[in-house]
């Protein structure tokens, strides 16, 4: 593709940027976004300011504290600056359709056939250049023919490739050499060994890097083998041999190049100069189910809300029904003729497209929209959706099988209106059901689950013996301590004689989890009935970490 041109914008103080933007100036003096690096705190992101205090990113915490005293650091939210960046891609839209990211902190543009729209490739790049100034964000951009090159230009364009060798091998000689020999100064020693720190990046908040049509492979030539987008190890291995720039590369054989470091670096090679195909392929764009409703007079009256929410439904169910979903939460926006707008939120006890379900609920929440000075606008969004199958035609007996469960309680209508309405007035939250628990332990037989995001229990399981209709945690019954049951005890300052018993049954506790109720061993659990006609679970514990004796732990209806 000769015409093709790839735009690579790099943000390389976003991580910085984004924290001075939610912070909305409150920040002022150097700033550096720390994140954690193998239990280390090292920095991950600077403002121009620390910048020019000659700190660098990858620096250590520790010693960018022991270089600069009064430096502002805030910790690093990977997906704050994921999110960041997706807000960004869908800004970049407006210059080209094809856009993708190019994590962590990069964008990618293919601009072929796009350019004239904004008066030629110079106009584009300063329109880019003006947004990024006026959002705050330093930019470096780098447009040529393939995307690698790009991404290249705008992230290597100008950098000398060096190594971080120092070449000096005085540490060799024996130790009566070295303390005679002059340390030479090398040029790119690291600083960790006694060089000097790396150089800030004083860059502008925007540079551009440009490669002439056709001219990838002669822009390409002097920068560093780092910039093919390869694995640090491969870098390494590179210029431990002596081929820092890509130039050193080009003439080498392919070959050798691929049976010494794999494929790999042969495929970046071709995808920077064109030689291998690179597409960009832009993330695809969510889909909105909103349906809006623009009034010729402002209204205040809740008959005409719902006359007007009567023509939102049915457009939004349709959409909905076009893609095979239903909507769980809905979203009501009532704009007011004064700017304002109230807003209200309807969770759906189930996923749905039905509008004679929607309507009651949406109903219930208008109470809560102050109209003002009177609504000319409506807008109705299914903010969260779930994919919904289609039901398949059924005959007479699969029908009437259907209507008994229903009527059993498997596909419940009503009950899921009834969770509706009470949601939209209480919070779906709050509704609650027990669903049972694969366990032996009594009290952990059944767990709390929100009703709205899970499905009704068909027969539910029955113990191997009868549990009580209540159940508290152990209390201490006086009685002599032994495991057999005694006649006569004593519990709740009560004295209690036993007319029949049904047991024991032995439960052991779960040896493989840690639970303080349970750490009196083994347990000999008895049906209890008293003279008095009380019906009372007790058990005796045979004692573990915890004393033994008996308890009783629960009643029976």
């Amino acid at each position: 593709m000769p015409n093709r041109r790839i735009l690579s914008l790099w943000f390389p103080r976003l991580g910085a940027e984004r924290v001075l933007r939610a912070e909305q100036g409150g920040i002022s003096g150097p700033l550096a976004v720390v994140g954690e690096v193998s239990n280390t705190q090292v920095i991950s992101a600077l403002n121009a300011e620390a910048e020019a205090a000659g700190l660098w990113v990858g620096q250590p915490l520790r010693d960018a504290h022991a270089m600069y005293g009064g430096l502002i650091t805030r910790s690093r939210q990977p997906m704050a600056e994921a999110r960041f960046l997706t807000a960004l891609r869908r800004w970049a839209g407006k210059f080209s359709p094809w856009v993708a990211e190019a994590p962590p902190e990069g964008l990618t543009i293919d601009l072929s056939g796009c350019a004239h729209l904004f008066g030629g490739e110079e106009a584009l790049l300063l329109a880019v250049e003006q947004d990024c100034a006026d959002m705050g964000l330093s930019v470096q951009m780098g447009v040529a023919d393939t995307l690698g090159a790009a991404w290249a230009l705008a992230r290597y364009g100008g950098i000398e490739a060096g190594s971080d060798r120092t070449g000096d091998a005085i540490d060799q000689e024996a130790r009566a050499t070295r303390s005679r020999a002059h340390r030479r100064p090398v040029k790119g020693k690291h600083w960790t060994r006694g060089g000097a720190p790396p150089p800030s990046v004083h860059a502008p908040r925007s540079h551009v890097r440009r490669a002439a049509p056709g001219q990838a492979y002669g822009v390409l030539a002097p920068l560093p083998v780092a910039a093919l987008r390869l694995d640090d190890n491969v870098v390494a291995q590179l210029n431990r041999l002596g081929l820092r720039r890509i130039g050193d590369l080009l003439g080498q054989p392919r070959a050798s190049l691929g049976r010494r470091f794999g494929r790999g670096l042969v495929l970046r090679l071709d995808q920077a100069i064109g030689a291998a195909p690179e597409p960009i392929s832009p993330a695809r764009a969510p889909e909105h189910f909103a349906v809006r409703f623009s009034l010729p007079e402002p209204i205040g009256l809740m008959e005409d809300m719902m006359a007007a929410i009567d023509r939102l439904l049915p457009r939004l169910c349709a959409r909905l029904e076009d893609r095979g979903l239903g909507a769980r939460v809905l979203r009501l926006e009532a704009h007011r003729t004064d700017q304002a707008a109230e807003v209200v939120t309807l969770a759906l006890a189930r996923p749905t497209r039905d509008s004679t379900r929607m309507r009651p609920l949406l109903q219930l929440k208008l109470d809560t929209i102050d109209a003002g000075f009177g609504i000319d606008v409506l807008r109705l969004e299914a903010t969260q959706v779930e994919r919904l199958h289609a039901a398949p035609h059924t005959g007479h007996a699969a029908a009437s099988d259907k209507a008994r469960a229903r009527m059993g309680g498997a596909d419940n209508r009503e009950l899921e209106d009834l969770m509706g309405r009470l949601g939209a007035r209480m919070g779906l939250e709050n509704i609650t059901r027990r669903h049972p628990v694969d366990t032996h332990i009594p009290e952990k037989t059944a767990q709390v689950m929100a009703a709205a995001w899970s499905d009704p229990v068909q027969g539910w399981p029955h113990p191997r013996r009868p549990r009580p209709l209540m159940v508290w945690a152990p209390e201490l019954v006086m009685a002599e301590d032994v495991p057999k049951l005694p006649v006569r005890f004593r519990w709740r300052g009560r004295d209690w004689v036993l007319a029949r018993a049904t047991g024991p049954e032995r439960i052991a506790p779960e040896w493989w989890l840690e639970d303080p109720q349970w750490r009196s061993g083994v347990r000999d659990y008895w049906d209890v009935v008293t003279e008095c006609g009380a019906r009372l679970w007790l058990y005796f514990a045979h004692g573990g970490v915890a004393s033994r004796g008996w308890f009783c732990h629960g009643a029976f209806a």
